[in-house]
């Protein structure tokens, strides 16, 4: 049977993280240059792996496709938030609010499993490296990602499709900056049973499934270390983990604090507030992450910026 929109309003009234005039002014310039510094950060790093060929690796194929990924994230929420405090509207239209909510879970899935696909990428090459090529080919990395994609649009608009079997009465105010799915489908009059069901199987499935593959992929990258003698060869392999290591925690950590902020002080508005972490801090992030750890990536933003001389005219003929 087709799911039936019993909604009996036009839209929701997102509340934002403070209601107080006197912040909104600079809520506005502290979210702006986040999401200017965000958008930027991660269009360099894309930017750099494209235009060097050095960089065109399964590791940084993955990480260009998480850059993609944040920026997508980031602008799915937080444009929405700065026109809301602009024109001095807290409203959201309610096609708008159902399509920001699956484009956000879509990111947010598409993120897991990108992050678990980095971690299978350095167990294979540090557990499997005679087999690297072979195992992490081009199109297999294309699958991957295709296929965690689709799950994660599947995903997102199951979420969508149940919100829309429910019943909404009117003046539905959401203490949040965005149209968070939770905060969604508990401002409903309707029963949420079924809605409630769903979510939990999807988060244990879609965010536990990945992060389990990424333990496992480390538990065995840590037990290929130990084998390796040289002190020097463990730092050399784990260096390459560096970063993901990073990014993962940074990502994992923010939400499960979300989580236990959420369950343990039922304060909708310190929630709202602790969800900046991983809808605008930890995409800001994640660039300085990989460009200040990763010495390939800096020799690739140094090229593209045009801080490294080319060689003159002369030299390049005595080459040839």
């Amino acid at each position: 049977m087709e799911p039936r929109n019993n909604t009996q309003i036009s839209e929701f009234l997102l509340l934002g993280l403070s209601e107080d005039p006197e912040l909104q002014p600079l809520l506005y310039g502290l979210f702006l240059s986040m999401y200017l510094t965000t958008v930027l950060g991660n269009l360099l790093i894309l930017l750099a792996i494209v235009s060097d060929p050095h960089l065109h690796t399964p590791m940084y194929f993955f990480l260009s496709n998480l850059s993609f990924v944040d920026v997508g994230f980031t602008s799915t929420s937080v444009p929405r938030m700065l026109v809301n405090i602009q024109t001095h509207s807290k409203a959201i239209s309610y096609p708008g609010c159902i399509a920001q909510m699956c484009f956000l879970l879509f990111f947010a899935g598409l993120d897991d499993f990108i992050l678990a696909a980095m971690a299978y990428d350095r167990l294979v090459a540090i557990c499997h490296p005679l087999h690297y090529r072979a195992m992490m080919g081009p199109w297999r990395c294309v699958l991957m990602v295709l296929v965690s994609s689709v799950t994660s649009a599947l995903h997102a608009v199951g979420q969508g499709f149940m919100v829309l079997r429910l019943t909404f009465c009117a003046d539905v105010e959401i203490p949040h900056f965005i149209c968070e799915l939770n905060q969604v489908v508990h401002r409903a009059c309707s029963d949420t049973f079924l809605n409630d069901v769903v979510i939990y199987f999807a988060a244990v499935l879609l965010a536990l499934g990945p992060l389990a593959g990424i333990l496992y992929s480390y538990s065995k990258i840590v037990s290929s270390l130990r084998a390796i003698s040289s002190a020097q060869g463990r730092r050399k392999a784990f260096s390459t983990c560096a970063s993901h290591l990073s990014v993962v925690s940074l990502f994992y950590c923010t939400g499960i604090g979300v989580y236990l902020s959420s369950a343990v002080t039922h304060n909708s508005h310190s929630t709202a507030t602790a969800s900046v972490m991983y809808t605008v801090v930890t995409p800001m992030l994640n660039p300085f992450i990989y460009s200040l750890r990763n010495k390939d990536i800096k020799r690739a933003l140094k090229q593209l910026l045009g801080s490294e001389r080319r060689k003159p005219l002369a030299e390049l003929r005595l080459d040839k």
